[in-house]
């Protein structure tokens, strides 16, 4: 399967001042600009800031580098289908459970529309992309989170298709790799969503006692539920530079144990310090780590079609 054409929104615009009148100049040279001059329209997105740094680059460029800030590192946000162009050889991805979707198990007000209204943004179905293909031409099972589809939320639907992930992983004795990122329980679907991190847990569980490979790369942010139970369980925990992850939300924290949090707190560098992954490694380098690790665990062979 193909992502490349998903996602194409149609072009907005801004607008900007323009003039067909002669431009003043003040007597240093600097232009004076009528208050009247006609607007002219230029691509909205043309441009980004950095939210770290500040610096204004051009989107392209930025695309270009990966969505990695080229003045100090800020790794911006990929989505789904992004990071899946980024990490599988070719771009080729074979897709499982691609129309999964929840039936609103509780029938929570308002979570119906939501719900459309994410997939409508997203192009997704639910918060997460499962499917197998090749890495460094190693067949491995991967599982990828997007946080713009209801902020990553773990449901029903992201629990099961995690799972389904696994048994295939644990059937076909492919490597499992899963990029996280999320803000927690889905709590439209309160004790059902929390059942999740129980069933995600037994599944990776199962396979380790298979002896299967699991690699988890933490992106950002990835909070709740989420990192509470198959983000934090892998044979080898990754992180990219930055990224934000924990139980719970810095603030929620700090009222409870009544004193302030280092600065860094809760960061990839942070966690790496104290132990709680494997190692950060930034975006341009993923794809080579990844295949490093599974040239160490994995004879390589042919991808099987479907799934």
């Amino acid at each position: 399967m193909q992502f490349k054409d998903l996602f194409q929104k149609k072009r907005k615009y801004a607008t900007i001042p323009g003039s067909d009148r002669p431009v003043q100049r003040a007597a240093d040279g600097v232009e004076i600009v009528p208050e009247d001059k006609p607007r002219r329209e230029i691509p909205e997105g043309l441009m980004n800031k950095c939210p770290r740094c500040a610096t204004i680059q051009f989107t392209k460029e930025l695309d270009k580098n990966l969505k990695v800030c080229t003045a100090c590192g800020y790794h911006f946000k990929l989505n789904a289908v992004e990071r899946i162009q980024l990490i599988m050889d070719e771009g080729r991805f074979f897709e499982y459970d691609s129309e999964m979707i929840s039936e609103d198990p509780l029938g929570f007000p308002d979570y119906v529309n939501k719900y459309h209204k994410a997939t409508e943004t997203t192009g997704m179905n639910d918060a997460i992309i499962t499917g197998e293909g090749t890495i460094g031409g190693f067949p491995v099972i991967v599982a990828v989170m997007s946080f713009d589809f209801m902020g990553g939320s773990l449901g029903s639907v992201v629990g099961e298709k995690v799972t389904i992930a696994i048994e295939h992983a644990i059937q076909k004795k492919y490597p499992l790799i899963v990029f996280s990122t999320s803000g927690g329980a889905r709590m439209q679907e309160s004790i059902l969503s929390l059942m999740q991190m129980a069933k995600t847990s037994a599944a990776i569980a199962q396979l380790n006692e298979q002896g299967g490979l699991f690699i988890s790369v933490i992106t950002d942010p990835t909070f709740g539920g989420v990192s509470a139970s198959y983000a934090m369980l892998g044979d080898y925990i990754i992180a990219e530079p930055g990224a934000a992850f924990g139980f719970t939300g810095r603030r929620v924290i700090e009222q409870t144990i009544r004193q302030k949090l280092p600065d860094n707190f809760q960061t990839a560098e942070f966690n790496l310090q104290h132990g709680h992954v494997d190692m950060v490694v930034a975006r341009k380098e993923i794809k080579g780590t990844l295949v490093r690790l599974l040239d160490m665990h994995v004879v390589k062979g042919d991808v099987a079609n479907g799934g």
